[in-house]
């Protein structure tokens, strides 16, 4: 777990010789609500929820963010913590492992921090149980001893907001998910404007040059998120800079090619699913495990991974008996369509 700080940063340069790797993408997240790109509905219902619990002198309410990786949730939760003027300390699900890892994160909280737990479907029910009381009454309830010795001493903590978010929130307990009942929000996906806006934004902060046209075709294959987008940016950035030029359509469609991301964003693995649908099982049905074997790949990385986005685009359906292509799968493909 680290702290977050909202302070003095470092100017843009300074920022991105710091940062390498997958550090940039911290450098990328904007800083302000103006800047935050998509997600208006959202950002709409938070300005109030914020506006109105500074009015009273209240903490904001525990707010819990939903939807697939890469759409903005742990920046939101940064910005909130700008908004509001407060310190911010991140952990995930999967890092508290302990009923005293949480006890320890809980007790170092001071006054109005925010608290952000990451993938918190991840917690398991004990530590669950440890958080309720935390959540509702600002306690923390500890057993010492055991047998019947055992003796509950309550701490009081100092008031504080949950951020929480989660990519499944179906495997969030019913008893957890209620208790974000007034600040449940989730994240939809972005559109192709917006995806290029945040390419074009993401390019001023890495002092790189790239045209409208260039910003279109990253969006194209971006699969709708800013993540991906980002990432995109900064494959074809390395093109334009041996290149010596800006990123134009050409730099990025060299780039895809290199990358083996075609015009609709899909990947090697992606069309692997679609091929084997259509030319090993004449376009479906076939069933998730079976589809597994033929492609190699884990049944669970199909359905979470690959899938959603086919099923996005419309390219395969799910139904009763498994997975069939589409018609528009065969187009994609180059493969003749046949009614059956």
């Amino acid at each position: 777990m680290t702290d977050q700080t909202p302070q003095e940063t470092p100017n843009k340069d300074e920022q991105i010789n710091q940062q390498s790797g997958s550090n940039l993408d911290s450098v990328l997240r904007p800083n302000s609500w103006d800047g935050y790109i998509g997600q208006e509905s959202i950002k709409k219902n938070l300005r109030v929820l914020l506006d109105a619990a500074a009015q009273r002198a209240h903490n904001p309410e525990h707010l819990l963010f939903y939807g697939p990786p890469g759409l903005g949730k742990t920046t939101l939760s940064y910005l909130i913590a700008k908004e509001i003027g407060a310190q911010i300390k991140i952990t995930s699900g999967p890092a508290i492992e302990k009923v005293g890892d949480l006890a320890s994160i809980l007790t170092n909280l001071g006054e109005g921090d925010i608290l952000f737990i990451d993938e918190i479907h991840q917690l398991n029910k004990n530590i669950e149980e440890v958080l309720y009381p935390a959540m509702e009454n600002g306690s923390l309830d500890i057993i010492i001893g055991k047998g019947p010795s055992a003796r509950t001493v309550q701490l009081e903590l100092p008031a504080f907001t949950l951020v929480a978010a989660t990519t499944q929130i179906s495997k969030l307990s019913p008893p957890l998910r209620s208790r974000f009942s007034g600040g449940t929000f989730r994240l939809e996906f972005y559109t192709p404007q917006e995806i290029a806006q945040i390419v074009k934004n993401s390019a001023d902060v890495l002092d790189i040059q790239v045209e409208d046209a260039g910003a279109d075709a990253i969006a194209a294959r971006a699969r709708q998120t800013p993540r991906t987008a980002n990432a995109l940016l900064k494959r074809a950035r390395d093109v334009a800079q041996l290149d010596g030029t800006a990123i134009t359509t050409g730099v990025v469609n060299r780039t895809m090619d290199m990358m083996a991301i075609d015009s609709m964003g899909l990947n090697e693995m992606d069309r692997t699913v679609l091929r084997d649908i259509i030319e090993k099982f004449g376009g479906g049905p076939v069933g998730l495990s079976t589809l597994a074997a033929s492609t190699s790949e884990e049944a669970a990385t199909i359905e979470e991974v690959y899938e959603p986005y086919l099923i996005q685009l419309g390219l395969i359906q799910k139904t009763p008996r498994g997975r069939t292509a589409t018609e528009k799968a065969y187009e994609h493909l180059n493969i003749k369509f046949e009614e059956k």
